[in-house]
Formats: structure tokens, sequence, C-alpha cells
């Protein structure tokens, strides 16, 4: 019996990645999709975090959210690169940037731009919608100019 083939096309390897892995908690599967060599770039700064990095982050927004599900909406790639619209709801049930759990339902859109390098990510970057939970939350208020 032959094993079924790990998708290697950017886009699937992506799609896959946040679909499956992360939204499922699959830890046991990241090595599957992210490079030894991986990092997070932020603010133009590389940061290495390699598999256990990942695999760390990941428990680490579980823990906030633990029945956070990932869900593509879109993504666009050119070689090596992927760009996904990535749309994100959970529960607030840990704490998150200093913000004791409320039980809300939280909702958020990110872009994430990832590079693919031999059906590997090794590289991610991107940006969230961040106002919009800390709303959904009650952590940001609007203000009242009445």
């Amino acid at each position: 019996m032959q094993a079924a083939a790990t998708p290697r096309e950017p886009k699937a390897v992506a799609r896959i990645y946040y679909e499956e892995v992360v939204s499922a908690g699959d830890i046991d599967r990241v090595a599957e999709f992210v490079s030894e060599q991986y990092v997070e770039v932020h603010r133009g700064r590389r940061h290495p975090l390699g598999v256990a990095g990942a695999v760390e982050h990941i428990i680490g927004v579980r823990r906030t959210y633990p029945d956070m599900v990932l869900r593509v909406e879109r993504q666009i790639a050119e070689g090596e690169w992927v760009a996904s619209v990535v749309h994100m709801r959970g529960t607030h049930r840990g704490e998150w940037m200093g913000i004791e759990p409320t039980g809300r339902i939280v909702e958020a859109t990110a872009v994430n731009v990832d590079r693919v390098v031999d059906g590997r990510i090794v590289e991610h970057g991107g940006a969230a919608d961040l106002l919009g939970p800390l709303m959904e939350i009650g952590a940001v208020r609007p203000v009242d100019r009445s």
C-alpha cells in the first residue's frame, strides 16, 4: 500500500496547514508543513522559530481560543509566495494580551503571507484585524463624542 502524497503546491500547503493543522491543534502534523528553517517576520524583523516555535505558537493560541476554527477565504500565489485571507472564530477562554477570559466569541480576519519551499513553509508574516476582536471582548470601546 502506497502512502498518501503530501501536497506540495504552495497554496495547498498553506490552506491545509491553516484549516487542518492549526485549526484542529494537530501539533503532530506541524513538521509536515513547516520547515526547521521557519521564521516569522514582524515589523521587518526575522524571528527564527523552526518547527518547535510553530508548535509552541499553536499551543498558545489554542490555550486562549480552544475551539478556534480557521477558514481560508481566498488565496493568491506567485512562485514560492502565498497570500491567504484567513477568517478565525473562537471563544475567548484564556488570557489574551493581558486580558482575562471573557467567554465571548471572537472573530477576526487576517492576511497571511507565507513562503513555501520544497512543500514546507519557511517564512510567515502578515497582518490581522485586532481592533474587532478587542471590541468584541470589551477591551476597547468606542468613544461617545455626543
